[in-house]
């Protein structure tokens, strides 16, 4: 029995380490599978070897729903058919549709039969209990596919009423980004060349990627 934690970033900008640090806090021997990717459909590299991995009576840890999808329906899907391979998933933030939370709602919904006429009613009623907890597991899915399409819509709406209002947007086509750390590299390149060194010599000493680093040779050349 294995405790996976499963966390994911949509962009590198983001930071996975939150993701990570909730998981272990809860389960401090689970293990970590990460991974960046920014689409909604669960065709994950990393959780598609989870998702083959995953054996009976493992765990995979979500920071929130929203981890395991952002898509409502794939997202049901794919914990209808891990509940029923046995696997146990666990969301932090939406601890009431955990594999764990909805086995105990069905085990409650088994009612005892009566043996007479009354059983037609029991059946109803259970039949009814199990379709509310899965309509439940099924929303959590659709809150969180809808807060990000929300998210996206409010990002393209801010970014229009700033261009409207004369804000630029972004860096401005042709002015170059400065940093400490360009500065620092710029200064290293320069005493390399100094050195008539050659550009590869200088890019495996400064440990630039090559597109930067003859990026930031042209700027020095303009400078």
């Amino acid at each position: 029995m294995t405790v996976y934690g499963y966390a994911r970033i949509s962009t590198n900008k983001q930071s996975i380490e939150r993701q990570i640090r909730n998981i272990l806090t809860e389960f401090p021997t689970a293990v970590i599978v990460q991974e960046t990717y920014t689409g909604t459909k669960i065709n994950r590299q990393e959780w598609e070897k989870l998702y083959i991995t995953v054996k009976t009576n493992d765990t995979v840890v979500f920071d929130s729903v929203s981890r395991m999808s952002r898509n409502a329906d794939e997202g049901f899907t794919a914990y209808q058919e891990l509940y029923n391979r046995g696997v146990n998933l666990v969301f932090l933030k939406e601890p009431h549709i955990n594999t764990e939370t909805f086995k105990t709602a069905l085990a409650n919904s088994q009612l005892t039969k009566t043996g007479t006429a009354v059983d037609y009613i029991l059946e109803g009623v259970t039949k009814y209990l199990m379709a509310l907890a899965k309509e439940q597991i099924k929303l959590a899915f659709e809150q969180s596919e809808k807060e990000v399409q929300d998210l996206q819509q409010r990002t393209k709406e801010g970014i229009e009423t700033a261009r409207l209002n004369g804000k630029q947007i972004g860096q401005p086509k042709g002015n170059k980004l400065t940093t400490k750390k360009s500065i620092a590299k710029k200064q290293e390149i320069q005493e390399y060349l100094k050195r008539n060194l050659s550009d590869s010599e200088i890019i495996t000493l400064t440990g630039l990627a090559r597109n930067t680093y003859y990026k930031y040779k042209r700027e020095l050349k303009q400078e």
